[in-house]
């Protein structure tokens, strides 16, 4: 399918393409759907309710995301993401959130502060029974307040593919470094009060790129050498 044609997919909401992508989706971002999971289109089709087209039509959009590979003899299966590609991933998406957290910061309003500060007090009672998963997912509802007012949707559209491509594994990611998880929920309180300060962009966008980057090296030395 050419990318013309995925973008026309996805241009069709409602449509079963549509919704057959949301579900798929959701299952490789829960977790239901592991790295390395086989997704037979029939078998997906038959739990759906849907004929093999749509189901097709929804696996070529995640494969273009990068949740999906095609692997010889095997199929679809559920991609995982791999020491260098994560550090690639991180480091095009702490560029990106950065701007467009910094873009943001100045259609921000309180209520969207107050939302965010609520998330985050989430995340610091999550840390007593720490629960990786979840509290990956409202690391997620954290930064989009953050960054959801972007004016610039082309930035907007590189911080979400960024996020979609790191889905599968940053559901264990805080699972392998929990010390970060502490300092991460006093970064996200900095961010807030940069924001409710008035500082300058470069300022914000900044804090936002060495925020997102100390995540990635806290990872990076706990996974193996890179080869």
């Amino acid at each position: 399918m050419t990318e013309t044609a995925v973008t026309e997919t996805a241009a069709a909401p409602g449509s079963k393409s549509q919704q057959a992508y949301e579900a798929v989706k959701a299952r490789i971002v829960g977790g239901t759907y592991s790295p390395g999971y086989r997704l037979v289109l029939a078998s997906i089709a038959k739990d759906l309710g849907f004929s093999v087209v749509p189901v097709r039509e929804a696996i070529r959009r995640l494969e273009a995301e990068g949740l999906v590979k095609f692997e010889r003899n095997i199929g679809a299966t559920v991609a995982g993401i791999d020491p260098t590609e994560y550090l690639y991933t991180m480091q095009t998406l702490s560029i990106v959130e950065g701007a467009a957290t910094a873009l943001s910061a100045p259609l921000i309003g309180e209520a969207d502060v107050a939302r965010a500060r609520a998330v985050n007090e989430e995340m610091r009672d999550c840390l007593q029974h720490f629960d990786p998963v979840r509290f990956t997912a409202l690391n997620q509802d954290f930064h989009s307040v953050l960054f959801e007012h972007c004016p610039n949707p082309h930035i907007l559209d590189l911080v979400h593919r960024g996020w979609n491509r790191l889905a599968s594994l940053r559901s264990s990611t805080f699972r392998f470094v929990p010390g970060r998880a502490h300092d991460s929920v006093d970064e996200h309180e900095a961010l807030l009060q940069l924001i409710e300060s008035g500082a300058d962009a470069e300022t914000i966008e900044k804090a936002a790129r060495l925020h997102r980057s100390a995540t990635l090296d806290a990872y990076l030395a706990q996974a193996q050498p890179l080869t």
